[in-house]
């Protein structure tokens, strides 16, 4: 039966005429949710807090706040959205940091400019064919406990009402704004939750997340009753044994898998989940390895039927591990170093920081590196998906 959007139809992913789907997706990491690693810069500046801290102290608050501006402005365009198209995605994962929706001060009000951000980017899917998922990579309170979801290094999610709460309203806010949208293909409530340290896996967290789940899938349901909603497992999306039977008729659930050796058996768990409960699966993130590696990966998902959006679109690359390298400006070396070197008191900031014409000059020119016209795209990553 014709939908307006895909829909869940046992271990099956519909599009809208009612024909099977295996989606084949691309990340936009590092656009809305910086990630350290992606910049080259230690674990020090990993999280999009610390790289903020670090180039407050590189250049001040004002220029600062005017780079970030800029970024969000070059970073993801018309022309990356065009690109992805043509390389063979059918949609692109899009990676939320909560902070951007809602001002961090009291009281708290959805008014962020990622709003604009997401609106604008949905607007070129569209335009180009593409669907969205909309990711909650960075949940209010954090729901992993790592720089991956930009909170103070807890889950506190799961334990604050307050967080919890306004949780519900983002995603509240978001399927008001998006019910009707063509291009928004899911809401995947939120990424990667509960890491596996031995100080958050043992702190009681894992029976919370269905219930949390449940919670915001209510507060999707009050605006929107037919898109898909996807479901991250615990321990970076691999272990679904904190499901029990759906909840929802509209449900896919995500799996992630990243280093590990190339064996027979990459996604079968995941597999079998689906076949035990009926229920669509999709590898929602993963690569950042060899072509090799990624290939069969790739293989593997599509002959079990499973579909797959893989990490990431665009970063700083030498290895071309994601479709766009940028190449980043000669002074960015300095920013690296800076970023590697102690920074824990004033004193390390004075000595360690390059010449303020220096930070200048690599912040400036890596708002302009970053354009899709200036990167280069990595033809065996494509391939290795089976793309062009």
């Amino acid at each position: 039966m014709p939908t307006r959007f895909p829909s869940v139809s046992g271990t099956r992913i519909l599009a809208p005429d009612g024909t099977p789907m295996l989606w084949r997706g691309i990340g936009l990491g590092m656009w809305l949710l910086p990630e350290g690693y992606m910049f080259g810069f230690g674990s020090t500046a990993a999280s999009p807090r610390q790289i903020e801290d670090l180039v407050r102290q590189l250049v001040g608050e004002e220029a600062a706040l005017a780079f970030w501006q800029e970024w969000r402005d070059a970073f993801v365009t018309r022309d990356d959205i065009a690109l992805i198209r043509r390389c063979g995605f059918d949609h692109v994962r899009l990676p939320i940091n909560w902070r951007l929706l809602v001002p961090e001060e009291l009281p708290r009000r959805l008014a962020g400019p990622g709003w604009e951000l997401i609106d604008r980017c949905i607007a070129w899917c569209r335009d180009e064919g593409l669907g969205v998922v909309l990711d909650l990579h960075g949940a209010p309170g954090g729901q992993t406990g790592d720089n991956i979801d930009d909170s103070p290094g807890f889950p506190f999610l799961y334990e604050d009402e307050a967080s919890q709460e306004l949780c519900c309203r983002i995603w509240s806010e978001l399927a008001r704004r998006y019910a009707d949208e063509p291009a928004v293909w899911a809401y995947e409530l939120l990424n990667e939750p509960i890491a596996h340290y031995d100080e958050i896996w043992n702190a009681g967290l894992v029976p919370r997340l269905e219930p949390l789940y449940r919670r915001l899938t209510a507060a999707i349901r009050a605006h929107d009753r037919e898109h898909i909603i996807v479901l991250g497992g615990a321990r970076w999306n691999t272990d679904f044994s904190v499901f029990g039977q759906p909840f929802d008729a509209q449900l896919v659930y995500a799996f992630h898998r990243y280093f590990m050796p190339i064996a027979p058996d990459l996604v079968r768990e995941y597999a079998d989940f689906s076949r035990r409960l009926d229920v669509p699966v999709w590898l929602g993130e993963t690569g950042e390895n060899t072509y090799e590696w990624i290939a069969e990966l790739r293989r593997q998902s599509e002959q079990a039927g499973i579909g797959w959006a893989y990490w990431t679109y665009k970063r700083i690359s030498a290895d071309g591990r994601c479709v766009a390298s940028i190449v980043p400006p000669a002074e960015w070396a300095a920013v690296q170093e800076f970023a590697k070197a102690p920074r824990a008191t004033f004193a390390d900031i004075r000595k360690h920081r390059p010449p303020h014409a220096v930070c200048r000059a690599a912040l400036r020119g890596l708002l302009d590196t970053v354009r899709v016209q200036r990167c280069v795209v990595n033809d065996g990553y494509l391939r290795a998906l089976g793309l062009r």
